[in-house]
């Protein structure tokens, strides 16, 4: 099919009727293409609400389009092992990069009529052009679906047998989100420390921490992450109710003191730290929250009991294993107001959870919304 031989309307026409990654292998074909593509689609690409690169322990992405509650793999980046007769080169982003075109062996194992298989392009790196190779891919993708769509990078780590330290490239328009996993024996953390010193402030960072002895730096740019979603021995390794410079925070820790939890309050009260918090859960699978001790000891204010306090939930920074999109809701009649602000936070205590939501009100707009 000539496609530049057709009227633009034809051509357009065409194209809309293509899916994500056949329009993304067609931009290869040539300059005209790639252009006429995207002219046609912006309003289109402006559907997609993520392009992720998906890795584990191997740091060889799968690369998606997210739109309309469907994923479509694109490509996937892979250490060249060995040169196959069928691959090809390309000049990508002004880089030449070797391509092999990969039936998915998802359909495959799946046992799915021939129709269904999708083939994608599997791009191949020596290891020593790792970094160039995924920077060339990345700039192509900005300059072909446009900045506005948001970029992620998910490194998941599915064992527990020895620490794992996820790569992560310096790439414009990425948010990170990676999973680590600390055991009992943990005796890394110079190196993790290392790892949050060269990377960029990372959006999520979901984590499995057993170690008692080795102690975050207080300093540390894990506690700048916009979200962290923690499973912890004990609650100030890390120290997220001291430290936390982020967004939204879900713990559950073995121990946690009681003097903890009315410390973190107050400061917040207070207005020294945790300006940028909305969201706060903490469950303590060890113990009870003394609910009338804390809230006491905070000098919570109490809504009128026969009114139905406003619901609080925001959507959530990261949305690991795309379950709920929001936090969990917080109806309570207990509240706190920040000194410097007169901003309301509203306080939920049951049996062993604590769970606090900052409002982006002042206590006289949060009453108001009091039914």
């Amino acid at each position: 099919m000539r496609l530049l031989k057709y009227p633009y309307l034809v051509q357009r026409e065409i194209l809309e009727n293509m899916e994500y990654p056949d329009l993304f292998m067609l931009s290869f074909v040539s300059k005209n293409t790639k252009k006429l593509i995207k002219s046609t689609q912006m309003n289109r690409f402006k559907m997609i609400s993520s392009i992720k690169y998906d890795t584990d322990r191997t740091d060889q992405p799968y690369v998606y389009i997210a739109h309309e509650n469907s994923n479509d793999q694109i490509m996937r980046i892979v250490e060249d092992k060995e040169t196959k007769k069928d691959d090809f080169q390309l000049s990508i982003s002004g880089k030449t990069i070797n391509f092999r075109l990969q039936e998915d062996d998802r359909n495959s194992r799946l046992e799915l009529p021939e129709r269904f298989f999708s083939p994608y392009p599997v791009i191949t790196y020596k290891q020593c052009d790792k970094e160039s190779v995924i920077k060339s891919i990345h700039d192509y993708l900005l300059d072909f679906f446009g900045t506005s769509v948001k970029y992620l990078w998910q490194a998941q780590d599915f064992k527990d047998t020895d620490f794992y330290i996820p790569f992560v490239s310096q790439l414009q328009n990425v948010s990170f989100c990676i999973d680590l996993w600390l055991g009992w024996n943990f005796e890394e953390m110079a190196r993790l420390e290392n790892f949050f010193a060269l990377s960029p402030i990372l959006k999520s960072i979901q984590m499995y921490a057993r170690t008692t002895s080795q102690p975050f730096n207080p300093k540390s740019k894990f506690y700048q992450a916009e979200s962290v979603e923690i499973d912890q021995y004990q609650h100030t390794v890390p120290d997220i109710l001291g430290r936390f410079q982020g967004r939204q925070a879900f713990i559950r820790c073995a121990e946690c003191k009681r003097s903890a939890l009315i410390e973190f309050m107050n400061r917040w009260k207070s207005g020294e730290e945790f300006q940028n918090l909305e969201y706060l859960k903490i469950e303590i699978f060890g113990g009870e929250v003394l609910q009338n001790q804390i809230l006491n000891a905070i000098e919570a204010k109490q809504l009128d009991a026969t009114k139905q306090p406003p619901t609080h939930s925001v959507p959530k920074v990261y949305n690991w294993y795309n379950r709920n999109p929001k936090t969990d809701p917080i109806i309570s009649h207990s509240y706190i107001v920040r000194q410097t602000d007169n901003r309301v936070a509203t306080v939920l205590i049951q049996w062993n959870t604590l769970t606090f939501g900052v409002w982006d009100a002042t206590e006289e707009q949060f009453l108001g919304m009091v039914n």
